[in-house]
């Protein structure tokens, strides 16, 4: 193609434009004689040094052909080395420094590094480069378009008519730089010869250069803004200023909701509460008289329903997103040809009994860490079986056999989840989604592994059923030291992890690790909160990760990349040492279609934790969640140092004025700063802080001081005041003995574990109260919603079992309100704000709600039964006032469902439960911490069944007997009955009794529809009739029966005795 002497064509869509070079067929010709001055990377031909006369050679060893532009880009942003000879690249002259340059001997290029010109070299057209060449315009079809390297600009000023908008050229001009539409008469290809996908689409190795190049140019363009007027000939000087400017960027970001969104939302909220007002204003000053207690009642049950919606309503008033930027993590921490620098973790899998938790389970979990996408020798996991059990511990042998083969197979095809169990439950469509044929061999072959396995574990299961009479023994023939699980001593096994161990890639494996901490009679071990701190302990003197992330042995990891989600959070620079854990949210699997009892808990996950992530941090919710080693050890939180202010804005600091009132000024900052450090020290001793924070001054603390905290082992106080990691892994006997101390039961007598180090002790949920200790000493949490789930698990469908999880959960929350750690009455004056000490107080007071909600639910049979009714005679007003109020709830949960992103179903299923786990689960464990806290009878822990039958939801329609099913049936039957004596009185009193009885049939209608899955779950499966459909029907069939024997026409209607004329005169 003639073009016109202009050595240039910009060709793309119209959204990106790839810089081309006209001349390479002409240029193809000539080079296929002269192979060595070709690029053999690009393709391109090589530069000629004006000062030398010489091709340009980037290796001094070989002479490997390589252009100028490939040597900058592989010493820049590559591997700085030869691609023949592995030979580091030497800095030639112009070219700008990076690290790892020797000093050069004599003067140095400063002027020629900073400052070089492409002009000089504006002989060779390079494909990356715009350079200029004389050449006339005159034939060409010009739309006004500009381009600079200092920043582009492309303008448009009219569309041609004749060119289609996806093949469109654009060339530089010579002089002036302006870039022109060229459009000639007969199109053909630039290089019939040559792909056009090679032109910028096709080709990955050239879209990447290509973006780097751009990203350079953006780098001058911020350079030369900043005020210093720059040349645009000035390109290869500025390259390495502002390099990695992406990988100093910080790692997240926070999304607030929409405008649009959340203004209606605060709007409707602030509303409510005027209607509110209103609406109690009204029933207090109008007093049912005839019904007073029913009346006087309702209006105490309404307060405080009112009153737990202000604690659940506004710490939801600044929901937020996040967003992370995986790639800026390894830009930062991952460079290529260097060891990685992404910080060491500890994951903790905690279980306790292998029969309610099967080990296929906890199998599954344990392989998805180990093939979880993150640097090998970074990951180090340990199990923690309470329970003892040899099922559990020859279940992970096995487990590390398969993973041998599981994890360079999950690593290699990148497939997501790494749960094996999970991952072959997928259904995939081999010719839909066009997979390998070779990756369709290696997935069968893997499956028939993981069947085999699964073959062996099943056969460990059913040899432990048989327990032999002097107990288990080890293969060595020593006696299974858990052979009695309430009197063993404690274990530690490093299964993997140690050189001899690799998998069948011949590459190491992350660090597994079995531990099962002392147990002995008459000691309290504090069931799980006990069993993660002496995980705790054991992994400080192991590994001494800086983050300790912990998972239940049902929560597999479902997304690879979750621990790098976690790390843009605690790895920022920025923001990262004020964060201590990352909560993720709860998915789960295996769990009906119509999520019946409400076990995905839509609502909770994301809907109120992204309204405490815009205030202080979600709490914790006890598995899933990512530590920061040093927050769980105590510590408060580092505090930011604010820069001095100046005295005054009006004089200079030199005049003695200003100098006498910053004297002043210093000595009133020293007093405040001397008040507020009483302040704290004060508080502190409420909250049990630490009095040191940070490992400069804890090393200056006295060891009698770290003993009386910590305890007395001398390897977990060094790791204490190590560096992150930097635990000893080499001497391997005596770190198990050291292990072993921590482990034992009586470590933590007259310390602070429990108390104000690790998990906290004193509550069945030591989640909440672990949390919240972290947030009084002032740190912040972060909630973390990748779109993949990071993490999913198996939740209980049946209702008994779904129950007794709630009854655990309330039970928690009741020893928390009767504690000295109530949210109510502790740690003021502290880093927690007032919002969320407001999410705090209502988590461990919503089981108080139980007695309004089960009298509330009575009250409209009472009134059926009685005749009477709680609100009195209805006029305009109270109509009005009552109307507002629905639909301000109506308007509020519809806002909330648009901006949490959560379906209707989902909502309406929240609340249904919210009423079932209300009158029954909420209600035994109000009783159950009363008798515990005042009357000191203990209650038993009851583990909730993972996994299910081999048969899909076959739990779901499996009736358990349990006491919480009285309260909710109980007050089913009494509305029940209230509607149909409510119906049968009106059908007997006439026209008149059926006004006043519309009100009392919303409020029964109200409790039966929220009671409806209970009655589904006690009636079990129906597999023609729905439940709703017979409930209903027996109702309907009551009230028409009730009907009939008003209206029966074939009776003889009776209205007194018949009277006669007897004849008689009786004067």
């Amino acid at each position: 193609m003639d073009a016109g002497g202009l050595g240039f064509l910009v060709a793309g869509s119209r959204r990106e434009f790839v810089v081309l070079n006209v001349d390479d067929f002409s240029k193809q010709g000539s080079s296929q004689g002269c192979p060595d001055y070709i690029c053999q990377i690009c393709g391109d031909d090589i530069d000629i040094l004006q000062e030398e006369n010489e091709y340009f050679v980037a290796c001094n060893e070989c002479a490997f052909p390589v252009c100028r532009t490939c040597y900058e880009y592989e010493r820049q942003e590559g591997t700085q080395v030869c691609p023949r000879c592995k030979t580091r690249y030497k800095r030639h002259k112009g070219s700008p420094r990076v690290h790892g340059d020797e000093e050069e001997e004599g003067s140095d290029d400063i002027e020629s590094e900073f400052a070089s010109s492409i002009a000089e070299r504006s002989s060779t057209v390079h494909p990356y480069r715009v350079s200029v060449a004389e050449s006339s315009i005159n034939s060409w079809d010009i739309d006004s378009v500009s381009i600079t390297n200092s920043g582009t600009s492309v303008h448009f000023y009219e569309e041609h008519v004749g060119t289609p908008t996806n093949h469109h050229a654009l060339v530089a001009h010579p002089n002036t730089g302006e870039i022109m539409r060229y459009n000639p008469l007969q199109t053909r290809p630039i290089n019939p010869k040559r792909d056009l996908a090679l032109y910028g689409y096709g080709s990955v190795a050239w879209k990447n250069r290509v973006e780097w190049k751009r990203k350079q140019q953006h780098k001058i363009q911020k350079v030369s803004s900043d005020g210093e007027g720059s040349d645009l000939n000035d390109f290869d000087g500025h390259c390495d200023i502002p390099k990695c400017a992406e990988s100093k960027q910080q790692l997240s970001r926070k999304l607030p909701i929409p405008s649009s969104k959340i203004n209606p939302y605060r709007i409707v909220i602030i509303l409510r509460l005027a209607i509110l007002a209103l609406f109690f204003h009204y029933r207090i000053r109008n007093p049912v008289h005839d019904a007073y207690w029913l009346w006087l009642t309702s209006v105490i049950c309404e307060i405080w329903f009112a009153f737990s919606w202000i604690l659940d309503q506004f710490p939801k008033w600044y929901p937020i997103k996040r967003e992370t930027y995986l790639d800026r993590l390894s830009l930062r921490y991952e460079k290529e040809g260097k060891p990685s620098e992404l910080a060491p973790i500890d994951i903790f899998v905690s279980t306790v009994d292998p029969v309610k938790e099967p080990p296929l389970i906890t199998a599954n979990t344990v392989l998805s860490i180990l093939a979880v996408d993150y640097p090998v020798d970074k990951v180090c996991c340990y199990v923690s079986d309470d329970g003892a059990a040899m099922l559990t511990f020859e279940a992970l042998t096995e487990t590390c056999l398969f993973a041998r083969k599981w994890v360079p197979f999950c690593k290699k095809h990148k497939i997501e989840p790494r749960a094996p169990e999970w991952y072959f439950a997928q259904k995939i469509d081999y010719l839909r989604e066009k997979v390998h044929p070779e990756f369709v061999r290696e997935r069968r072959a893997m499956k028939r592994e993981y069947e085999e396995f699964k073959v062996r574990i099943n056969a460990v299961v059913a040899n432990s059923h048989k327990v032999p009479e002097g107990g288990w023994v080890l293969p060595e023939g020593a006696p299974w030291h858990g052979n009695n699980v309430r009197d063993h001593a404690g274990m530690v096994q490093v299964i993997t992890g140690h050189d001899c161990v690799m998998d069948d890639a011949g590459n190491k494996l992350p660090w597994l690790v079995y531990v099962s901490r002392e147990k002995r009679p008459g000691y309290d071990h504090h069931k799980k909160a006990g069993a993660l701190n002496a995980l705790l302990r054991t992994s400080a003197i192991l590994s001494n990760a800086p983050f300790v992330l912990n998972v239940d042995c049902d929560h597999y990891i479902n997304n690879s990349k979750a621990l790098r989600e976690a790390m843009c959070f605690l790895m920022d620079p920025v923001l990262g040492e004020k964060n201590c854990y990352v909560q993720f949210p709860q998915r789960f699997d295996g769990i009906d279609q119509h999520d019946r009892y409400s076990n995905h808990n839509v609502v909770f996950f994301d809907i109120n934790m992204k309204g405490l992530d815009g205030i202080q941090g979600p709490i914790y919710v006890g598995t899933g969640c990512v530590f920061r080693r040093h927050a769980l050890y105590g510590y408060d939180a580092p505090t930011a140092t604010k820069p001095p202010s100046k005295t005054c804005n009006c004089w200079p600091m030199t005049c003695c004025l200003c100098c006498r009132s910053k004297r002043k000024c210093l000595k009133a900052k020293k007093k405040q700063e001397n008040q507020k450090k009483v302040k704290c020290r004060d508080a502190s001793k409420k909250v049990h802080a630490l009095e040191v924070t940070g490992k400069e001054n804890a090393i200056l603390v006295p060891q009698e001081k770290f003993e009386k905290r910590f305890g007395q082992s001398q390897a977990f106080l060094a790791s204490t005041l190590q560096e992150s990691g930097e635990a000893c892994r080499f001497d391997m006997l005596k770190s198990l003995d050291d292990c072993m101390h921590v482990l034992s039961c009586g470590y933590e007598n007259k310390t602070q574990w429990g108390k104000e180090v690790g998990w906290i002790y004193g509550s069945v949920t030591e989640d909440i109260l672990t949390g919240f200790k972290m947030h009084c000493h002032g740190w912040r949490s972060v909630y973390c919603m990748p779109r993949r789930p990071a993490f999913k698990g198996s939740a209980p469908i049946n209702l008994t079992d779904r129950l007794h999880q709630v009854l655990r959960w309330a039970l928690g929350s009741v020893e928390i309100f009767l504690s000295k750690h109530c949210p109510v009455w502790y740690g003021y004056q502290c880093g927690l704000k007032p919002l969320e000490r407001l999410s705090y107080i209502n988590s461990v007071i919503y089981p108080w709600t139980s007695i309004p909600l089960i009298i509330y639910c009575a009250l409209p049979a009472f009134c059926f039964l009685s005749g009477k009714f709680m609100v009195p005679e209805m006029n305009i007003y109270s109509s009005i006032l009552f109307i507002a109020l629905f639909v301000s709830i109506a308007a509020t949960s519809i806002l909330e469902m648009q901006w949490g992103g959560v379906g209707i179903d989902d909502w309406w299923r929240n609340e249904q439960f919210w009423v079932i786990g209300g009158v029954s689960s909420h209600l035994f464990a109000l009783c159950q911490g009363l008798l515990k806290v005042l009357g000191g009878v203990s209650t038993k822990f009851r583990v909730t069944l993972k996994g299910g039958d081999t048969n899909e939801f076959s739990e779901l329609y499996e009736f358990k007997w349990t006491w919480l099913l009285v309260p909710p049936m109980t007050l089913l039957l009494l509305n029940v009955v209230g509607v149909l004596a409510g119906v049968s009185k009106a059908i007997t009193d006439g026209y008149e009794s059926w006004g006043p009885l519309l009100g009392k049939l919303f409020f029964s209608c109200w409790v039966i529809l929220h009671l409806h899955p209970f009655l589904k779950g006690v009636m079990g499966k129906q597999d023609r009739v729905p439940t709703i459909i017979v409930v209903f029907s027996v109702l309907l069939a009551a009230i028409f029966s009730l009907l009939w024997v008003r209206v029966n026409p074939f009776t003889i209607k009776f209205d007194g005795p018949v009277l006669e004329v007897c004849g008689l005169e009786c004067e």
